[in-house]
């Protein structure tokens, strides 16, 4: 490791994520976590992230056979979809007290089990109350909230898009909060490896009031002297990853990435590797947006070199790019870039 610079540091960090394709549950389990976002432009943010890691994928497919899957919706450090033995990692968490409309609603589900939460509304009334956005939600959905998030229920699946809620298993394996927080940051560390200490310190940081409280400052440069992180300085940055993380060449393609996927979603990271800085538009403006409302990034090789805006129109996909520079020149990247698309409109369903 004579030298190790930011062209190494990219290919480890497309190596480790781009995995070669493989089934549903071997790809979350792989990932140990996908990030959701209801934005379908053109699919959701899961969706994408999944497409290029998981063979024959096609948009929906997770929300089609998320009930038999041993998986969890949940908040990480953001929401998303979790291996079960992750979600365990979660929970407890400290619940407080249940208010009288929460103890009432996890019992009816206890009873009824699967429930759709305007069912709920139906027995116990549509009264509204404030939400954590300043709008307003009925007070039975952020009752359901609060209770899925203390790890009582559980999403048993969708309708619609809907979330029906059922009575949630405790997890079985009852570890102290410092070795729960470790394993947590093993997941995130092998989530977006290589991954800057900063960054993964801010994220292990989330959990100081639940885990390990005086602990979480010091518990990367623990796991460094142990050996289960390998940190290594690019450029002055601290980058750790796994000692088990697995670094295998992905194929010399174009690839849309989504605006949430592992290999984009740490923005100075980002910004390190490719040299130059990826904003989400979607809740930008239109008249201030540079790239657009839901623009995907780019990656030709080793490089994000811009970016594709993907639109449905009448069961047509039209893909308009834009380019940091200068559009890569060559048939190699004309005829990756008319597979990449073609792809595009394969896990669509389109034509």
């Amino acid at each position: 490791m004579a030298t190790f610079g930011v062209r190494e540091l990219r290919a480890r960090a497309l190596s480790h994520s781009l995995f070669a394709p493989t089934t549903l549950v071997r790809a979350i389990d792989r990932l140990g976590f996908v990030q959701a976002d209801p934005i379908r432009s053109p699919a959701r943010a899961q969706d994408l992230i999944l497409r290029h890691r998981v063979k024959g994928y096609r948009a929906g497919d997770l929300e089609r056979k998320y009930a038999s899957l041993d998986i969890e919706e949940d908040y990480l450090y953001v929401y998303g979809f979790l291996p079960r033995r992750t979600w365990a990692l979660l929970h407890p968490r400290a619940a407080g007290a249940l208010s009288e409309l929460e103890t009432g609603i996890l019992a009816f589900v206890r009873e009824h089990g699967a429930v759709h939460p305007r069912k709920l509304a139906v027995h116990f009334g549509t009264q509204r109350v404030v939400n954590a956005w300043g709008g307003s939600s009925k007070a039975t959905t952020r009752a359901l909230d609060r209770l899925h998030d203390f790890g009582l229920l559980r999403i048993a699946r969708r309708e619609a898009g809907v979330r029906l809620y059922e009575p949630a298993a405790p997890p079985a394996d009852l570890l102290t909060p410092a070795e729960r927080l470790r394993k947590l940051v093993l997941v995130f560390a092998n989530l977006l490896a290589p991954v800057s200490e900063k960054t993964l310190q801010a994220i292990a940081a989330k959990f100081r009031r639940s885990l390990a409280p005086r602990e979480h400052r010091n518990i990367l440069r623990a796991m460094i002297a142990s050996g289960e992180l390998v940190s290594l300085p690019v450029d002055g940055i601290s980058y750790v990853w796994p000692a088990t993380a697995k670094f295998e060449a992905p194929p010399p393609a174009v690839r849309f990435l989504a605006p949430f996927d592992p290999v984009v979603w740490d923005r100075p990271r980002f910004e390190h590797l490719w040299g130059w800085s990826y904003r989400f538009e979607a809740y930008v403006p239109a008249a201030k947006r540079v790239r657009g409302y839901y623009a995907l990034p780019l990656l030709w090789r080793d490089a994000i070199v811009g970016w594709a805006n993907a639109r449905v129109a009448d069961g047509v996909l039209d893909v308009a790019l834009g380019f940091v520079e200068r559009e890569p020149k060559g048939r190699d990247f004309r005829r990756e870039l008319a597979a990449e698309i073609a792809r595009l409109e394969t896990f669509l369903s389109l034509g």
